[in-house]
C-alpha cells in the first residue's frame, strides 16, 4: 500500500500565494491543475504528470519550490 504522504507530494504543490503572482492565468489555461488559496498559501492540485510538468514551468519562471 503506497504511503499516502508520499502520493500527495506526487499531486500537489503548495507555494506562498504571491508566488503564482503573474503566472496563475497561464498556469491554470495550460496545464490541467486545480489552484486552491488559503489567506498565505496556494494549493496546486492535479495528476503526477501534469505537477511533474507545472513544476518544471515554475522552475523555469523563477518560482522556488521547497
Amino acid at each position: 500500500m503506497p504511503d499516502p504522504a508520499r502520493l500527495r507530494d506526487s499531486t500537489q504543490i503548495v507555494v506562498p500565494r504571491h508566488a503564482l503572482d503573474g503566472v496563475r492565468e497561464r498556469l491554470e489555461t495550460e496545464y490541467t491543475v486545480t489552484v486552491f488559496e488559503t489567506e498565505t498559501h496556494c494549493r496546486i492540485i492535479g495528476s503526477p504528470i501534469e505537477i511533474k510538468a507545472v513544476n518544471d514551468y515554475l522552475a523555469r519562471q523563477g518560482v522556488a519550490l521547497a
